[in-house]
């Protein structure tokens, strides 16, 4: 006899776990016809409001993701809603050929406010970053003798298009992602090797201040400054995607405000629509140079998600409102902070409402879990990173309450932990 089959086999996590998942839900709905491109938990969400969401059930959870950063202004707030009611009963889409008021409302306000001489609205930050990729080879193009190549960072995200994927560099899962010329990629938060990609054919350096999708890294201030300052000693284009960083943020209306640069090119979205598809394109000085024709779009600049920028912005541009987001931001800091020492988790990085919590193991995912179990949506960009991003007009006792249940997963998920070394004991 083998006494090794006799053997209880060792508990996971996952099955530690799965006393943590809801009961089925009672929605008549079914995802069953739905791709399944991104794993989700079974809940059907119905209705939200700031910071809170309720599933079909009518269960309440506290959203510290906002859709990823996209709703600035939390759900459903009324500035934006009344936007987009009032604009949807006068006009949605005129078509990218004619001209409407929201349209140039945003971009006169757009540039205005950043310092811009010019701007073109799109609907994603995947096309906005794609759209600078094509504006600086124009750029090369015209004053740089056919220029084409862009430097990037490792583990930079710079959305889901065949173009920007190739300008990405190792964010993700690479099975899928075209391997396309002109781009190359170093290590981030390093100057020698970015000095020592330069050649003859570099057009301009592309980077996020801080690389969400990589575990909520950011640029260090010497970094940017020295990027920014090669960038006009060689005479080339300085791209900023401020697609996650920007519209306040963190705790600027650029994060560019905040390192003290000024890029040549910014790519805008997530929040700039505070919820809907919307994103922008900002050129400064040299970098304008696009011609009729060059880019378009069907949907690019429609009136109905032009007035929900506009609402988004004159929210941000508001009186105390960004002094608010860095109120808020360190109050969170200093609360997760906290609650990483008293269960032995590890550092807190970012700016603003951006904040990314390492974790002494990769039991993010696990974490996170737990988390939609007590009523508390997180996002896990890392295996050993946990990314809040919540909306920007969250109270501190949103806060509170969101520090009191990731306590209860973060002991949830430690007490499965145990179990289970338990269990390989045994």
């Amino acid at each position: 006899m083998n006494l090794f089959n006799l053997r209880r086999p060792a508990p996971s996590l996952d099955d530690l776990l799965l006393d943590t998942k809801p009961p089925m839900l009672r929605d008549e709905l079914s995802s069953q016809s739905l791709m399944p491109t991104v794993a989700r938990p079974p809940q059907i969400f119905v209705r939200g409001q700031g910071s809170w969401l309720w599933d079909s059930e009518d269960r309440a959870y506290l959203d510290f993701t906002q859709g990823g950063a996209a709703n600035s202004l939390g759900h459903s707030p009324s500035v934006l809603v009344r936007a987009l009611a009032d604009q949807a009963q006068a006009l949605i889409n005129p078509g990218i050929g004619l001209h409407n008021r929201s349209q140039l409302n945003l971009v006169e306000r757009l540039c205005h406010s950043t310092g811009s001489d010019q701007a073109y609205l799109l609907n994603s930050g995947a096309e906005a970053c794609e759209a600078a990729i094509k504006l600086a080879r124009k750029w090369g193009q015209v004053h740089r003798g056919g220029a084409y190549r862009i430097i990037t960072a490792s583990n930079a995200c710079h959305g889901r298009s065949l173009t920007t994927l190739a300008a990405s560099a190792g964010a993700g899962d690479n099975r899928f992602e075209p391997q396309l010329p002109g781009f190359c990629h170093v290590p981030f938060n390093n100057l020698p090797a970015l000095h020592a990609a330069v050649d003859a054919q570099t057009v301009a350096i592309m980077l996020e201040p801080i690389q969400g999708e990589a575990g909520v890294i950011p640029a260090t201030e010497h970094y940017l400054k020295g990027v920014e300052r090669l960038c006009r000693e060689l005479g080339i284009l300085l791209i900023l995607d401020e697609v996650q960083t920007g519209m306040g943020r963190c705790g600027t209306l650029l994060a560019e405000e905040r390192y003290g640069v000024r890029a040549d090119i910014v790519t805008l979205g997530k929040g700039l629509g505070g919820g809907v598809p919307l994103a922008a394109l900002l050129a400064r000085g040299k970098a304008c140079c696009f011609e009729l024709g060059e880019l378009e779009g069907t949907h690019h600049g429609n009136a109905l998600m032009a007035a929900a920028g506009v609402a988004v912005l004159e929210s941000v541009l508001s009186h105390d409102f960004l002094e608010h987001v860095r109120d808020t931001g360190q109050y969170l800091g200093e609360g997760l902070a906290r609650l990483a020492h008293r269960y032995g988790q590890g550092e807190l990085r970012g700016h603003g409402l951006l904040l990314g919590l390492s974790l002494s193991d990769d039991s993010a995912d696990a974490v996170v879990k737990a988390a939609l179990y007590e009523g508390l949506i997180l996002n896990a960009p890392q295996p050993n990173c946990l990314r809040f991003t919540p909306a920007l007009t969250l109270s501190k006792s949103n806060i509170d309450e969101m520090l009191l249940r990731l306590a209860r997963a973060f002991s949830r998920v430690q007490s499965a932990q145990l179990q289970c070394r338990k269990g390989i004991a045994v």
